[in-house]
């Protein structure tokens, strides 16, 4: 089971992947859509008060053509999103479309 397609890749009955990309920083917004660009950084948290657990979101920083973009993954299942992190962080410097590709079979 691929990332992109893994059922756990869910929070309240919407995907997650791949994340909504958010202009941050660098050369003009182009706005991207999709598995675009290399990942940079990974993140995994919680937001106290906003009723998202603690650690079932990762925040995802891309470069694309020179520009910097954030985007999130919000899952419901905290354990997979634990996962989810671990492989992200091994892959960082990796295209964002080779990431969706990653099995994540085991977690089944």
């Amino acid at each position: 089971m691929l990332l992109r397609d893994h059922p756990l890749m869910m929070y309240n009955g919407i995907r997650s992947w791949p994340p909504v990309w958010v202009w941050r920083s660098g050369n003009a917004n182009t706005n991207p859509k999709g598995e675009v660009g290399i990942l940079l950084d990974i993140a995994l948290c919680g937001i106290p008060l906003s009723g998202i657990p603690p650690k079932s979101r990762c925040f995802l920083i891309m470069g694309h053509l020179g520009a910097e973009y954030i985007g999130s993954l919000l899952m419901n299942d905290r354990s997979f999103c634990r996962l989810v992190f671990d492989a992200l962080l091994q892959n960082r410097f990796k295209p964002i479309r080779e990431i969706g590709a990653i099995d994540l079979s085991y977690t089944l």
